[in-house]
Formats: C-alpha cells, structure tokens, sequence
C-alpha cells in the first residue's frame, strides 16, 4: 500500500490539527516526513536540520537493528508530538481560559523573589520544578512566572489530556505533552531526550512537577527522575551551556479537590482526564477559596552542582538523584504554613471540638516555635491573631472540612465526620516544618529510657528515623541534619545552644514534661503506624513465595482498614497506599522482599522495630494529653 501521504499530503496538512496524522500513520496509512516543515515548532525544525542529529538517529538505529529511515520517521513524529509554539491569539485564548479555570483563588507571589529572578532570566535558561497539590499548579505557576516580567516558560506536561481541539490550543501556548510510560520505548526516550536539550540550548526556561503526580497526602511525594536526567545530559553534551534550578513552592489555603485526592489516597479509582472531566472540574471551581501562594526557592546552578557531586565521588551513579532530593528539599523550605494547616493541626491534635479560645491556645505555641525556627508564614499572617484564626475556622467550616455549633454559651468547631482526611491534608502541608521536631522528640523518649549517656542514645535514635523515613520526607546531609538536631534540642533547653551537653533520662524526661509543644503524635504517627501495617503483614508473607506488590498492598488496605475500627491505629489517616508504599520501598531498599528462610528472621525485626518505634509515640502523645 502506497501511504497516502505520498499521494495527498494536503489532505493530511488540513487533517492534522485533529490530530489524523498520528492516527494514521500508527496504523501505516501515512508517513512521517522526516524533513522539517513549515509548521514545525522551532526545535523539531532545528534538529530535523541538523547533520549531528542524524548521526545520533542512525547510531540509535543501528543499534536497535533497525532501518534508519524507518527510525528517523518515527522520531520525527515523536519530536512534532511534544512540539509546542507561542502564537499571539492562542496564548490570549489560553490565558482568558486560565482566569476562569483558577477564579476561586487569588495568586499571591513576593515581588522581590520576582525580581531577582528577573535579573537571573538574562543570563540563562531557568527551570523550574514545582510542588504538585492540585490540577490548577500546571496552570497557576506558569502564570505566577510570566506575569511577573519574566519569560514563559514551557510547560512539560502529560499527555492525558493530549485531546483535540484542547491539545492545539495548548501547544501553542506553550505547553509539551509527554507520555507516562516509556520503558519499553528507546525511540521516544531519545526524541524526548533530544527535544529537552534542544530547548535549553535555545535558551528556553520550563517549568514541570517534579513529583510527577499530585500529591494525595497534603506533603511533597517523592520525585522524578526522568526530565532532569535529561536536562543534565543536555548540559554535559554542550560545555557552553548554562541551567539555573529555581524550585517552587504553591500552596492553597483550600482546594476544591481535595476530597477527591484522599478517596484516591484509600485505593479507591481515578477518574479519566478528559474534555469532560476538565469541564466539570472548571465549573467545580466558581466557589472562591482563598489564596494561591507561589514561593521561588533558593536557586541551584545545575552545572556547578553536578560538578561538585562528580568530584566528591566520580563513580557515583546517584547525581541525578541527589539533585532531585536536594531540589525537593528545597521547594519544603520555600513552602510556608498557611493559617488553614495551623487551625486544621489544632483540631486534630484535641480531637474534639474547640472553641476560639482553645484553639489560639493550641496554636499560641506552635506559633511561637515557627518564629523561633524562622520557618516562612503564608501571607505573613498572625498565627495568633484572633481575627485571622477565626476566619480560617469559619472558611473550613464553609467549606465542611469542620461543623460548628453556636447553639451554647460560646461557638465550638470540631473536624466534620467523614473529613479527618481531608483536614490531614491541608495539616500535612505544613508537615515538612516540624518533621526535625518530631524526630527530636522521639530521640529524647529513647533517652529518656535507656541508660545514662542521654545524648548518645538520642544521636543514635534520631539517625535511625531519619533513615527509617527517608522515603517519605526529605533531609539534610546527616552533618546539617545534626545540626538540626543540635538547634532542636536549644529551643528545648538553651543552655545547648553554645554546645551540646551529656544529659541523663531524668533530663530527658523533664524536658518532655516541661515542653509546651509536642508534635510526634500529630506529625509522624500516621506514617509510623502505616509502617507497622506493612511491617505486621511482610513478616506474615510466606518466606518462600514471591512477592507480588498489589496483592501486599492490598491486604495492607484491609488489614489497616481493620486496626483503624479496632482503634489500633489512631484514625483512618494511616491507611493509605500513598502512606504503604514508602513503606515498601524501605522493606525493599532493606532487602526485606526477597524468597528464602534467611529472610524471615529479618522481617519479624522489622516488626519489633516498628512496634517500639510506634510505642514511643504512644508515649509523646501520652505527655502531650497529660499537660495541665
């Protein structure tokens, strides 16, 4: 069969817009051009241009024992797939669209960190990896960017909703979609590869979430390592060429869809992405909601961190992988506590309902230690101020996150049924603030109990969480994780400010008593005890059967959702696949998932260490509820 391109290439020029191309030619009724052509974006037409880039496509080719004509076809499709323009009336299109996709909350960024980056946008190309919490951050932090005077970026996004005649309106807005899965698929790993270098050649800055998906627990998910792995070939083939990381950090006072992501955070399925699904969820959004805070974090100049790590260990194969963490744990720094996780914090940690009073006397604290520690505050707000507390109570309760009553002598609030996951995932973030807290606490617990040498005991219990949750947050190198510590224990006691001193448990146990803040119970007992569930049912694994991972995850699901009615957990909140599977990764990074006898011993270890790891939180909370 004579492909019709050949015949009627105009046909499939007027097709085209539809998307008909890429329909036809997967099913062998055209051909890719593999020539550029006048409509291609200007990085598909430069690299179908270039004679170095047809070099590389037939070494691909020859090395996947294929006909280079056949590969370059199939790139060339590839590259005009991810190929995204700016034309005048389809980014005015677009950003009328925007305004009314994103009209329930109002954008709030600092000017200053708009300026410097301003300044920096002469210089090089930036990128900027943002938090994902929401549907509208692919939409509000391009927005953030561009209308401060800075160049738009691109946006590389998923192909989920590459849907036409939405898809055309995007692409020339700037926005690339890139597939999901591509594994199996060598040839469009390379055209992506390709086209990436291409941009930041050209200078181009991007913008994409660097946990690939939303989060489903309120706190930043692990990363990616795909586009940055990309990014950081493209610097190391051209010497010349220069990248600045600039992480974001968008947080909302309140979405809309977050009851929605907890469902989804309990197993239950996702719903498709489509014209439809965009349509309803932009009507979801006529309700005003509060603020949008965009945060630019501090810069990482990509080539000179690359370098440094190369020289501190040049047979290191983990640089991507510690850009991204160093990145992501940048973002948590940038991202500051709205007045909503604060509120949502106080209501969770009483469990019951609360007055205004209560409540500013449950966050008075919290309050004092987040200026203390000089961690960032959404808008600058008062976390004490009564005013601002009492809108925030009133605007969950609007919203259902809480129920108040006012039917007695004074307003009480408490977590609506039904909504403790929700009101978690606003609490969670601003969980990364208090994560250093909440290890401190159980490093003193451990000292607290065993021997003399307090200090020693809580060096030793606070290395062993942090290497126990490193798949779930995001520390410091183990010297400025230390120094974390160091400055935890001064605000306990500050007569350790000037240097560390040996303690006893009695001191350990005083301080504890003594604190007016105590957080394990409320910042890591969900992951603790989702630890434990996974912990309890990989020692019940057969040691010698293979493991299969949705079949554990499930029975995780049940017998969590098990402990949580017999109260063997504390709430719901820690039965969540997105709580199991770091989880999981620990167990295997541990080595815990293997067949074989010898295996076996290891896991029930792992159990014993979560059910003493958990019976000290136990132990905070106690403290915590037995206060005056």
């Amino acid at each position: 069969m004579i492909p019709i391109v050949s015949e009627h290439p105009s046909i499939l020029t007027a097709l085209d817009p539809a998307g008909a191309r890429r329909v036809m030619r997967r099913v062998g009724l055209a051909d890719e051009p593999a020539d550029p052509r006048p409509a291609d974006a200007p990085e598909v037409a430069a690299l179908l241009s270039d004679t170095g880039f047809a070099a590389q496509v037939a070494d691909l080719a020859g090395s996947l024992g294929r006909a280079v004509p056949e590969v370059r076809a199939e790139v060339a499709g590839y590259l005009r797939e991810m190929g995204a323009t700016r034309t005048r009336r389809a980014t005015s299109d677009w950003a009328r669209f925007s305004r009314w996709l994103t009209r329930a909350h109002e954008l709030i960024i600092d000017p200053e960190q708009a300026r410097r980056l301003r300044a920096l946008d002469r210089r090089q190309s930036l990128l900027f990896p943002f938090s994902h919490r929401s549907y509208l951050d692919g939409v509000t932090v391009p927005a953030a960017i561009s209308q401060n005077g800075i160049a738009p970026p691109f946006v590389l996004a998923g192909a989920n909703l590459d849907v036409f005649p939405f898809n055309r309106l995007l692409r020339r807005s700037g926005y690339v979609y890139i597939r999901r899965s591509t594994a199996d698929n060598p040839v469009y790993r390379f055209a992506l590869r390709s086209y990436v270098a291409q941009m930041i050649k050209n200078r181009r800055n991007l913008c994409w979430s660097i946990e690939g998906g939303r989060t489903r627990t309120g706190k930043l998910r692990p990363p990616t390592y795909g586009l940055l792995h990309y990014v950081i070939d493209a610097l190391d083939a051209e010497a010349g060429m220069q990248a600045l990381i600039v992480p974001v950090s968008i947080v909302y006072e309140q979405l809309h869809e977050v009851p929605l992501v907890t469902t989804e955070a309990r197993g239950i399925g996702k719903r498709p992405e489509n014209l439809r699904w965009l349509w309803t969820f932009g009507r979801s959004q006529r309700e005003r909601f509060g603020r949008a805070y965009v945060e630019f974090g501090e810069p990482l100049p990509l080539r000179d961190r690359v370098a440094e790590l190369r020289g501190d260990d040049p047979g290191s194969t983990r640089v991507v992988e510690r850009i991204a963490v160093e990145t992501s744990h940048r973002i948590n720094q940038a991202t500051p506590v709205t007045t909503t996780a604060v509120v949502c914090l106080a209501l969770l940690a009483a469990d019951r309902a609360l007055t205004l009073d209560e409540v500013l006397a449950t966050v008075a604290p919290l309050a004092r230690y987040i200026a203390q520690r000089g961690r960032p505050v959404a808008g600058a707000a008062n976390l004490t101020d009564r005013a601002t507390i009492h809108r925030a109570l009133d605007d969950l309760a609007r919203s259902g996150v809480l129920a108040g009553f006012d039917g007695g002598t004074e307003t009480i609030w408490a977590i609506a049924p039904g909504q403790h996951l929700v009101a978690a995932f606003y609490r969670n973030t601003a969980v990364h603030m208090l994560v250093d807290r909440a290890i401190g606490e159980l490093g003193l617990a451990a000292a607290m109990e065993n021997g003399e040498d307090g200090l020693a005991t809580a060096n030793r219990e606070t290395l062993r969480l942090r290497d126990l949750l490193k798949f779930d947050f995001f520390f410091p190198s183990r010297r400025e994780f230390a120094r974390e510590m160091a400055a935890e224990l001064a605000i306990v006691d500050p007569r350790q400010a000037d240097r560390l001193h040996e303690f006893g448990p009695a001191e350990a146990r005083r301080w504890l008593t003594d604190s007016e803040l105590l957080v394990a119970h409320l910042v890591l007992r969900p992951f603790l005890e989702a630890y434990l569930v996974v912990a309890d049912r990989l020692a019940a694994w057969p040691d010698d059967e293979p493991f299969d991972a949705d079949l554990f995850l499930d029975e995780c699901l049940r017998l969590g959702r098990q402990w949580a009615l017999q109260k063997r957990v504390a709430s719901e909140e820690s039965v969540s696949l997105e709580l199991f599977k770091p989880a999981l990764r620990l167990a295997e990074h541990r080595g815990l998932l293997a067949a074989g006898p010898e295996v076996a011993k290891r896991r029930e270890d792992f159990r014993e260490e979560m059910h003493e790891i958990v019976r000290r939180v136990h132990v905070i909370a106690d403290l915590h509820r037995d206060r005056p």
